[in-house]
């Protein structure tokens, strides 16, 4: 047995329907997203974010995803939604993400890129330029914003001690074990997030998917434990 039990937090992201946000919930999620990225297929107003975060219970975060917004935006946005967090995926530099997150807590993505490339990205030193951030949100670089579902080459990433990381793009219950497995060692603490790997259609979530990818979180937590 591991010295000290590990517990791999979980976010269910880009929720457009009331019964996607409960499916999370049961599932065990420990944050849920809300994309106010206009381009989105998966993209909800301020207005419809703040009624599905109001089902949520204690304990359960919402996060709301800006690409490039303007501050006075998020600022409202981050006060609609009560205790929300703000996820930021554009080219926003570390002031301007402080200055949008407006004293709330955020998390930066950074935008690996796919294929041995991947190797040229310094995370050292992206994670030390957003220290501000309580997480770095790894995702592949794709056209476009906003998260693209394709998976990077996780083996590719260094060991950045001091950060706290959260997995995402392409993940799914096949693969997120993994994830898990690879970078777990090579940072603080370890998240994942997912989108298109629990959906039926864009923006439409399959409860059963949410389950088995939850489960098989568990799964690889219980391994490490061993």
């Amino acid at each position: 047995m591991s010295d000290q039990p590990t517990r791999t937090r979980i976010k269910i992201c880009g929720l457009t329907r009331e019964q996607d946000v409960d499916a999370a919930v049961a599932a065990g999620a420990d944050a849920v997203g809300f994309v106010l990225y206009p381009k989105s297929p998966r993209a909800v107003s301020i207005e419809r974010a703040a009624e599905l975060a109001s089902r949520l219970p204690p304990f359960v975060t919402p996060v709301l995803l800006f690409v490039n917004e303007d501050p006075a935006v998020s600022h409202r946005a981050l006060a609609a939604v009560a205790g929300a967090m703000a996820q930021f995926h554009g080219d926003e530099t570390p002031a301007q993400c402080r200055a949008a997150a407006a004293g709330h807590r955020f998390m930066r993505a950074a935008r690996i890129p796919l294929g041995p490339s991947g190797i040229d990205f310094d995370l050292v030193k992206y994670a030390q330029d957003f220290s501000d951030a309580q997480a770095i949100l790894l995702d592949a670089h794709v056209e476009g914003y906003g998260g693209g579902g394709k998976a990077f080459d996780w083996s590719l990433l260094p060991h950045v001690a001091n950060a706290h990381l959260v997995l995402s793009g392409g993940l799914t219950p096949a693969n997120v074990g993994d994830g898990i497995r690879v970078l777990r060692p090579r940072c603080k603490t370890l998240a994942v997030d997912v989108s298109s790997g629990v959906e039926a259609s864009k923006g439409i979530k399959d409860a059963g998917k949410i389950r088995e990818f939850v489960a098989a979180v568990r799964a690889a937590d219980a391994f490490a434990s061993q």
